[in-house]
């Protein structure tokens, strides 16, 4: 659906930037892109009417549909008029509102799934796109002061959803976009900003005595956009055509409020969040998603909740994934990271498990951040290539460093870095997995006090602390006059080593 408004709406397509060629462009070069962007992006075009009128070429009754194989979405544009200036540019206008139908139809056997359709009315008064350049490279200037979009109706999604109301509002939109290139496989480039964008839902139902609100702001957005598209109508076929694109998303902050009422007995959601972002990347052969925000803050109220209300805080939160998706005879790069720094809740929920204030009630962090090679012997992509590759290994693991370890949690902490290789040729020795060769440096300190301190608690008796305690003095190398705990975890020679003891 995104493709779809991105190619037929000049509303939609407010997410981009380019410089501007120097040349003059037609009218019908302008459409002619249009055209060519709609079909690489698997839509089908029907038109009542084009026709010439002076320095105008009018485009009427213009109607687009994509389809899948248990969705379809439908929209429509009463008008479209592009207007050439003299300039060597045109100015294109068309309908204030703009309606998309969608419908879908659950497969076989997806238990009380329904057919469902709904109406979604994008709203763009003042809207303006002016079009540049030469017809293989067409920059689009856009700003529109409001984009709305509105949903009008709903049908067969849930009994739980009547009544329900919703709009997004986008502000002071400014964006430019490049496209490049003639056919089917064309290059862009572009950029986007926004003051601000609003979203407002709620619901009712009678049957149910049910009722939702919802508030969401998000303030300073801005967003960019890069690559090369092609057909979509087959992501495989897409990508080894050259399909590839890189994208993000980024905002100053956000908020946001839900209120619910079941039968008389409500629950309250709310949250706030300093900058944050997303980022997108794909291609043949690397897939990456990133995702990351800071200063967060959520409030949670309800029945169902230990106590009247739960408050959670956190100060950076991180999500990164890059991984191989092409087949390839050498080993490719591949990064994961997974953080959260300094998660705390309210002082009501450490009461429950520690009333007496034994632990500190500091934040807690985890963090793990890696990276390696791995080799892949089919495409992910490619569904049929997957389905001819039988029980054969999908791919091999070559090395992996560990760049970064923390665990931190009521005064005791676990940190460590290390750097292994694999011998993917023995798959016997570690029970299936390939032969390792490296090592791992681990350190924990505030182990024992926190033990002390559990015991204290009286959720550990003595004897079970003295056993962990018995157990890691046997594997680790403890620092005199300090709560301090160092581990060497080794592979060498196909065996297993923790501070030069043999385990395998």
């Amino acid at each position: 659906m995104k493709r779809m408004l991105l190619a037929g709406s000049a509303a939609t397509v407010a997410v981009f930037t380019a410089s501007c060629a120097l040349a003059d462009v037609t009218a019908e070069e302008v459409w002619a892109n249009w055209q060519e962007m709609m079909s690489a992006s698997g839509q089908t075009l029907r038109t009542t009417d084009v026709s010439r009128n002076g320095n105008r070429l009018v485009v009427s009754g213009l109607t687009l549909d994509q389809k899948s194989d248990h969705s379809s979405a439908a929209l429509s544009i009463d008008e479209i008029d592009f207007s050439e200036n003299g300039d060597g540019k045109v100015t294109v206008t068309f309908s204030d509102s703009i309606p998309i139908l969608i419908k879908t139809t659950p497969p076989p056997g997806l238990m009380d799934a329904k057919p469902s359709d709904l109406k979604i009315t994008l709203s763009q008064p003042g809207l303006a796109l002016v079009a540049s350049g030469q017809a293989d490279a067409l920059t689009y200037v856009i700003t529109a002061p409001k984009l709305t979009a509105t949903l009008e109706a709903l049908n067969g999604i849930d009994s739980a959803l009547v009544d329900l109301t919703m709009n997004a509002t986008l502000t002071n939109i400014a964006a430019n976009y490049l496209v490049e290139g003639v056919g089917a496989a064309k290059k862009i480039a572009s950029s986007f900003t926004a003051d601000s964008m609003a979203l407002v839902a709620s619901s009712k139902n009678s049957d149910t005595q049910s009722a939702f609100d919802m508030t969401a702001q998000i303030e300073a957005i801005s967003g960019q956009s890069s690559g090369t598209l092609t057909d979509m109508a087959d992501m495989a076929k897409a990508l080894t055509a050259g399909f590839a694109v890189t994208s993000s998303f980024d905002y100053a902050s956000a908020k946001f409020d839900v209120s619910a009422n079941n039968k008389g007995v409500g629950s309250h959601v709310s949250g706030a969040t300093l900058a944050g972002g997303l980022a997108f990347a794909m291609d043949k052969m690397h897939l990456r998603y990133d995702l990351h925000n800071s200063g967060t803050a959520l409030s949670f109220s309800g029945p169902d909740l230990p106590v009247p209300q739960v408050d959670v805080t956190y100060d950076e939160l991180a999500f990164m994934i890059d991984m191989p998706t092409g087949k390839s005879d050498t080993p490719s790069d591949f990064a994961f990271l997974s953080k959260l720094v300094g998660f705390n809740v309210s002082e009501p929920v450490w009461a429950m498990v520690d009333p007496a204030g034994v632990l500190p009630h500091e934040g807690a962090t985890v963090i793990l951040d890696a990276k390696g090679k791995a080799s892949l012997n089919t495409d992910l992509f490619d569904e049929l290539q997957q389905g001819t590759s039988g029980e054969a290994a999908k791919g091999e693991l070559n090395a992996l460093d560990l760049s970064q370890l923390q665990l931190s949690f009521a005064g005791a902490e676990l940190t460590g870095t290390g750097a292994l290789t694999f011998d993917n040729s023995d798959l016997e020795t570690f029970s299936g997995l390939p032969v390792p060769t490296g090592k791992i440096d681990l350190k924990l300190t505030g182990a024992n006090s926190l033990l002390d301190k559990i015991v204290a608690m009286g959720y550990l008796n003595e004897q079970d602390v003295m056993g962990y305690k018995m157990m890691m003095a046997m594997f680790t190398n403890s620092a005199p006059d300090k709560d301090e705990l160092t581990s060497v975890l080794e592979f060498k020679d196909k065996g297993f080593y923790a501070n030069g003891q043999r385990l395998q």
